[in-house]
């Protein structure tokens, strides 16, 4: 646990009381702050309360004396309205943080090496720890990923926190001061919780905000609005800015040239690795992020052989495009952390002859945008509550199924592939959230994995 002795005598209040939440009011009340908890569910705040805390009076509201509101990221608190708690606390100068802003606050000796971006930052911020700490780095990996942050070792000086940051913590953080910030790629979501495009992208820059000399900002350059926040960048004269990309040279960056990951970071073009070498880090998404770990460790001193070592030992990520098993000649993956159409495109783009598992709770724009990628599907399995919307766009380009439940697609997914005799794909890439029918996309891919481990158990398991 990572001691939080800035709140020592501090009021504080701890607003949610999901695992994040719980951790930091831990940490808290054990470096001596007077800790209370609020949750809008009651039967978490029971669930605090029974914990030993004590309860804040969600009714007065009375924030008298109160140092800081530490927000759980997953509660609106401005878009799309205002929450009361968090409107009283601004109009008091009042500042709502996140536990990774504390974490970040009372470890300002150790490294920050950050990460965020629409899709990637997951598998990124894993691989960059694992390049990190194959180079014999101290590391430890977090935020968005992972345990909490304040249930991380204290690192200290030497030590370099590598921590995975959404739109949403990134809004919390008014501490976070990056020696290495890394933005992978912008495209439209969470809209209503930032008002909008513009305001997503405010959210997003907030990372390169306060960062420590030589302020180094690695970010991908193959979508409009990172390209702008790059030539933004570059032109303040504060940021040394590292570019990088999977569709082009690019002069002082790091990028894809066929399938050699080259670094010109420094001057003449280095080759890295061969990507094709990389099995746990398949398509041109996946090299992408292969690209941003690659210019982190650089940026940190870190070699290129052993940057190369640590691309291929990489042992990949769960829910992230996860081989599950191989039964016949059919691969069974589990993508269930694509809960948009971008994330489900990077996927549908490393098969031939999927049989796609999609569906959930839609987001804004559904799957029109994937048409180009349909001629790829065999046949597609719809569930929750997105199946009738996304049967109308399939309809008459896909043959597909409305299945009432994962476990009943992924049977009938899987006979049907084996029955094809042809070398394809099982595909679990839902283009959607889960919370209609699952408590997480965690959730969602490991009843996919269960199911499929069970119903072919003599596959060749990953």
């Amino acid at each position: 646990m990572v001691p939080t002795p800035q709140y020592a005598g501090a009021r504080v209040v701890v607003m949610g009381l999901g695992k994040s939440g719980l951790s930091a009011a831990t940490s808290l009340r054990a470096s001596g702050a007077a800790v209370e908890v609020w949750d809008d569910k009651p039967q978490a705040l029971a669930e605090g309360t029974a914990k030993g805390f004590a309860a804040f009076d969600g009714a007065a509201m009375n924030l008298a004396g109160v140092r800081s509101i530490i927000w759980s990221p997953g509660i609106p608190h401005g878009f799309p309205k205002n929450h009361a708690l968090a409107m009283k606390a601004r109009n008091q100068n009042i500042p709502l943080v996140c536990d990774v802003d504390l974490l970040v606050e009372a470890q300002p000796e150790a490294k920050v090496v950050a990460i965020t971006g629409t899709n990637g930052k997951s598998t990124t911020t894993a691989l960059t720890a694992h390049v990190f700490q194959q180079a014999g780095k101290r590391t430890a990996v977090g935020g968005n990923l992972g345990i909490p942050a304040l249930d991380l070792e204290p690192l200290g000086a030497g030590g370099t926190y590598v921590l995975e940051l959404s739109s949403y913590q990134l809004e919390l953080m008014p501490h976070l001061a990056c020696d290495t910030a890394v933005l992978l790629n912008i495209t439209p979501d969470h809209l209503d919780r930032h008002g909008g495009m513009d305001g997503y992208i405010a959210a997003k820059r907030r990372i390169f905000a306060h960062q420590r000399p030589p302020r180094v900002a690695v970010i991908g350059i193959d979508d409009e609005p990172s390209t702008k926040l790059y030539d933004a960048l570059r032109s303040d004269g504060l940021h040394k800015v590292i570019p990088i990309s999977v569709t082009r040279t690019v002069a002082h960056g790091v990028y894809v040239s066929g399938h050699e990951l080259i670094d010109e970071s420094a001057g003449a073009p280095r080759m890295i690795v061969d990507l094709k070498t990389l099995a746990r880090l398949p398509g041109a998404h996946n090299w992408q992020n292969a690209a941003a770990a690659t210019a982190a460790a650089l940026s940190q001193g870190i070699a290129p052989e052993a940057i190369a070592e640590g691309l291929r030992t990489f042992p990949g990520l769960r829910h992230r495009q996860e081989l599950v098993t191989t039964a016949g000649q059919v691969a069974f993956v589990n993508d269930s952390k694509a809960t948009n159409a971008d994330a489900a495109e990077k996927a549908l783009l490393c098969y031939d002859n999927i049989y796609w598992i999609a569906g959930g709770q839609a987001k804004e724009g559904g799957i029109t945008s994937l048409a180009p990628l349909f001629p790829r599907i065999r046949h597609a399995f719809l569930i929750g509550e997105a199946a009738a919307v996304f049967a109308d766009v399939l309809d008459g380009k896909i043959a597909f199924d409305l299945c009432e439940n994962l476990e009943s697609a992924v049977k009938k997914a899987g006979e049907m592939a084996l029955a094809s005799k042809q070398p394809s794909t099982v595909l679990l890439s839902p283009a959607c959230a889960s919370w209609d029918m699952f408590k997480s996309f965690e959730h969602r891919g490991d009843v996919f994995r269960e199911t499929v481990l069970k119903l072919w158990p003599a596959g060749k398991r990953s």
